[in-house]
Parts: C-alpha cells; structure tokens; sequence
C-alpha cells in the first residue's frame, strides 16, 4: 500500500508516525508553549489563561518583578503526570533539565514525589539561559570556586569543603540564583546582604589552598556531598531562615539545607 504512493504522501506518514512515537514515550507530558505579550496582559492574568501558578511563569522567565512589555515572548513551562518508579533525577533526564530545577519551579521541600502528582516542567537553560559546565570553566571562575571553599570551609573536614563548592554549582543551575559562579559567590541580596561572609570581610581574596583547590575540582566532577543542597551555616547560627528550611546533611560543624 505505501510503495504506491507518492514520496510527499510517504513523507507526511512517517512524520506524523514520528510525532506519535514521540506523544507515546511521553504521555503524561504538555508540551510547552510560548505567549507573546499584548497590550493589557499581566502575570497574573497569563497564568489564568494557561492555567499554571504564578510561581512557576515567573521561575521558567526569571520575572521577578511585574513588568512585561507588548511583544516579549515568554515560554509556559510544561505539566508533567508523575508515573510510578519516576524521581526528579529520572524526570530531569527524560526532559533534559536539571532535577534541581524541577524542584524549584514546582517549590518542593524535598525529592519525595508520588503517582499522580503534576509537576512543572522548566524549559531547558539552552534557551537563552547558559550554566557554567561542571567540566569548563575559565581558570578565573575555578580560581574564585577554590577561594570561596577556602575561605568557607578551611578548617572543616576534605568531604564538607567539596559540599560546599557543590554548593556553589547547585545555585549556579538553581534558577533562584545567578548562572555563573562569579554571580553566585558575589551575590547580593535584595535586602543588600552578600550571601557569603568571605565577600564581606575580604577573606575571598586570600589564595586558595590547595585542599581548596582539589576540592574545586571533586565538585566539579560532579561529587556533591551536599545531597543538592542550595544553602550551607554553621549549625549553631541562628537565623531563622535558614534553619527553617528543609536539612539535606549536617557535615562538620556545617548544616547544608535545600
């Protein structure tokens, strides 16, 4: 039946059986879509009309303020049904994001997830959004990594100073902080308060050690005793914020939380 038909005809059957194979090996998946911005539109209002939470639509087009302008395009992060034998881990993979991602647009407090549960999906950093490789970065970035877990985490334990240089690279994936560990390390929140104490009192620019520096390049081989953590404090500090968050592993005299 199929040799007699003409190469156009042939053409549009196996294209439409590729976009059913595709629908069939995910199909508890939306495909994400793109608004572009008229005259009048909100936030609030775009995430009405596609039927997903501000929180997520903000994340996926790094909004964090409201403003918007006619004609900008911004990406509708995809839903995703959960299926059983599924992890964030695993999902990530199917979708080509990061698993620390999904956790953070969906605002999850730990990587439990169950059957059923409907999960954002954010748009892969390939658009327009770069992270710094684990493997390349310039000797400036690797130096400034070395220095930070240096300055952090000198007298702790080998383990707990490659946590927090993978501390470091989580924020870098993390949408909730900049993409590079230039951005990350000299950060400043919106209250103007550096997110590391070496920034601060100058000890960042003490030359690494070379603990420091090995331990730079663990974490950049993908060991992250840290479980993704995002935050690390000395146990005994007591900031409310911090201890309030959910705790991955306390390591040495430092608790690492999500």
């Amino acid at each position: 039946m199929i040799d007699n038909m003409s190469t156009g005809c042939k053409t549009k059957i196996i294209f439409f059986l590729l976009v059913a194979v595709l629908l069939l090996a995910l199909p508890a998946a939306a495909m994400a879509q793109v608004h572009t911005v008229n005259k009048g539109d909100t936030i609030y209002l775009i995430s009405k009309w596609y039927n997903v939470s501000q929180y997520a639509l903000r994340y996926t087009n790094k909004l964090w303020t409201d403003e918007i302008y006619p004609g900008q395009r911004l990406t509708i992060p995809a839903k995703y049904t959960v299926q059983k034998g599924d992890t964030l881990f695993i999902i990530g993979q199917k979708f080509g994001v990061n698993y620390i991602n999904i956790r953070d647009i969906n605002q999850l407090k730990s990587d439990l997830i169950y059957p059923g549960q409907v999960l954002y999906i954010p748009a892969p950093r390939s658009s327009g959004y770069t992270p710094v490789s684990r493997g390349g970065i310039s000797s400036y970035d690797f130096d400034l990594l070395a220095r930070i877990i240096t300055a952090e985490a000198d007298s702790e334990s080998y383990k707990t100073q490659v946590a927090v240089g993978a501390v470091v690279l989580n924020r870098v994936v993390s949408r909730q902080f900049p993409d590079s560990i230039r951005g990350v390390v000299y950060q400043v929140d919106a209250g103007g308060k550096y997110q590391f104490e070496p920034v601060l009192n100058g000890w960042i620019n003490n030359p690494a050690s070379e603990s420091g520096r090995q331990a730079a390049r663990d974490a950049l081989n993908g060991w992250d005793p840290s479980n993704g953590a995002l935050y690390f404090f000395e146990s005994w500090v007591p900031n409310k914020f911090l201890q309030s968050r959910p705790v991955s592993v306390v390591l040495d005299s430092f608790t690492f939380t999500y």
